[in-house]
């Protein structure tokens, strides 16, 4: 009432005056605020109403699909998140029967790409499953009024809030909370510029005038090497679309499914399986007469049983790998060490610990002596055969690990479906690549340096330009986990082992070249042969150095 009367007083005052177009400018204000309050009341009864996500999102699905074919693909990836948000949105505001009626109608659109989080979707059913560990914590203690604990908690602890499962027991480190990059990063991390030259370039660059005596011993003793490697060069077979190459399958017979991991020397000559009893077992598969020059040393162990034992670890073994020369061998366990043989001396040199947890994965560099490793806590490690300790630690990865050709740089792949590229220099991630839509199983970097390929759980091998940090060639030849990908020896073909029991050959050359042509086309590899196992799962492959591809994996009998 008050109101009123003082909008009267104010009316006729002007009305007095004779400020008529004040007395005008009034009224419409006054007119305007009742207008503005109905339609706040409209726009509050539309804002309860869950018919205007489904009509919302429908609008826009139907004017993405009748877009233009020049901006449809692009348009058409907006309505995933719109989707999942739209979904999260009703189901928190309780309208479950039409959050469910909503996600049966339009989960088709997302069926193909996103099959894994759509099942984990189905499973929300009411607002308590989208609340946070963190948000729990927060409700809990202020219901308590545990205003002691909350003090502590506020001066003392930071969270880091990430979507996604709640982690395990067995997730969690001692050592520090290791996160990695966030995806918004990614864009300013793929910035960052690629070093040509190789470690032993800058190396010598720094050392130059040095110690040339050692240097010389290190040439004399690596003639016999550069020999074989020189032979195998004039002997390879020039691989191409038309020119496949051949292959030879090794396959474990009685492993009870104890078989974890194997490896295969750069020449075929040795084989070596790790496995879950705690063994590494490594034999020739050639026989005594085909064993190179470098293992005739040992030729006398071989004949005496089918199989060389390696004993030393205390739990199963993950991952082995072969030095360049095969003169050296690394196997990795949940024992969380690392350990080096002799393939000469059939014996072990050296244990390194470093890691908390099981390590994954272990790998070579190229020219030998340093060597890489990927662990459940989180890390991958820089070691150097020489020393005990880790030389680099990069923060942030778990599964597997690959070099780069020119060894300034080491790939890792995780459970959080992304590959990272880290310089061995300052241990920074440099590269990030994101489009896989479950864990990467397998690297492989190609000869020239200039692409990467991964493979992950669902069967996807994907295939990276390490300058730009894009996908040029996403693949989906496989129905289950990419265990192995290998580049022939010039890049040219790309070679795909799966559980599935097939290895898959892939046209690399000539996806890029028209990608060199058009940066604008979607290219995808061109599939050249499917070679079938009778039921062994393959877990590696290998191309030697004359183009000769090697698998090997164990014989399933339930598959």
């Amino acid at each position: 009432m008050e109101d009123e009367e003082m909008e009267k007083k104010v009316q006729q005052y002007l009305q007095r005056k004779g400020f008529r177009l004040t007395e005008l400018a009034l009224q419409e204000e006054r007119n305007r605020i009742s207008t503005s309050s109905v339609s706040d009341v409209a726009l509050a009864r539309s804002e309860n109403d869950p018919a205007r996500y489904y009509d919302g999102y429908s609008k826009l699905r139907t004017w993405a699909y009748s877009s233009l074919d020049q901006y449809k693909h692009e348009l058409l990836r907006v309505l995933y998140p719109v989707f999942i948000h739209s979904f999260m949105d009703l189901v928190a505001e309780g309208h479950t029967q039409e959050a469910r009626s909503f996600f049966h109608t339009f989960r088709e659109d997302h069926e193909l790409m996103h099959s894994r989080d759509l099942q984990k979707l189905e499973g929300i059913l009411s607002p308590s499953h989208l609340e946070y560990s963190y948000e729990l914590l927060l409700q809990y203690l202020q219901k308590t009024q545990a205003l002691v604990v909350l003090g502590i908690i506020n001066e003392h602890t930071t969270f880091d809030v990430s979507p996604g499962q709640p982690s395990l027991i067995s997730d969690d480190t001692d050592v520090v909370a290791l996160v990695g990059t966030k995806k918004d990063l990614a864009k300013q991390i793929n910035l960052k510029e690629l070093l040509e030259d190789s470690v032993e370039e800058r190396m010598e660059k720094t050392l130059l005038g040095s110690d040339k005596t050692e240097a010389e011993s290190k040439d004399a003793d690596a003639e016999d090497n550069n020999k074989s490697i020189l032979e195998d060069l004039r002997n390879r077979a020039q691989l191409n679309s038309l020119a496949l190459p051949s292959v030879s399958f090794y396959t474990f017979l009685n492993t009870h499914n104890g078989l974890n991991c194997s490896s295969i020397s750069h020449d075929g000559s040795l084989v070596v399986g790790g496995f879950s009893d705690s063994s590494v077992k490594a034999t020739s598969p050639q026989g005594e007469n085909g064993l190179s020059q470098g293992e005739r040393t040992s030729a006398s162990d071989y004949g005496k049983r089918p199989y060389t034992l390696f004993q030393g670890h205390s739990g199963p073994v993950y991952s082995a790998a072969f030095s360049p020369f095969g003169d050296f061998l690394l196997s990795s366990s949940s024992d969380s060490t690392i350990r080096l043989w002799s393939t000469k001396l059939n014996a072990n040199l050296v244990c390194y610990k470093g890691h908390n947890y099981p390590v994954w994965d272990v790998q070579f560099s190229p020219v030998g002596h340093y060597f890489a490793s990927a662990s459940h806590d989180r890390t991958a490690r820089i070691w150097s055969m020489d020393k005990i300790q880790p030389l680099r630690i990069m923060a942030g990865h778990l599964s597997d690990v690959d070099w780069h050709v020119n060894c300034n740089y080491i790939a890792t792949g995780s459970s959080d479906k992304t590959v990272r590229l880290w310089d061995v220099q300052t241990g920074e991630c440099i590269r990030m690549f994101i489009g896989h839509r479950s864990m990467v199983l397998s690297l492989a970097m190609s000869p020239d340096g200039r692409y990467m390929a991964s493979g992950d759980e669902d069967g996807t091998i994907m295939m990276w330009d390490l300058s730009s940090g894009r996908c040029v060639s996403p693949l989906g030849g496989h129905s289950s986990c990419v265990w192995s990908l290998a580049y022939s020896c010039e890049g040219a073909l790309l070679a795909s082992g799966s559980a599935d029991c097939t290895v898959k050959l892939w046209d690399v050359a000539s996806s890029t070249k028209v990608l060199k042509t058009d940066d604008t086309s979607t290219n995808r590899l061109r599939m050249l042969k499917t070679l079938r196992t009778k039921s062994t799962p393959v877990y590696t492959l290998r191309f030697s150095r004359r183009n000769l591809l090697f698998a090997a994996g164990a014989l399933s009998l339930g598959s």
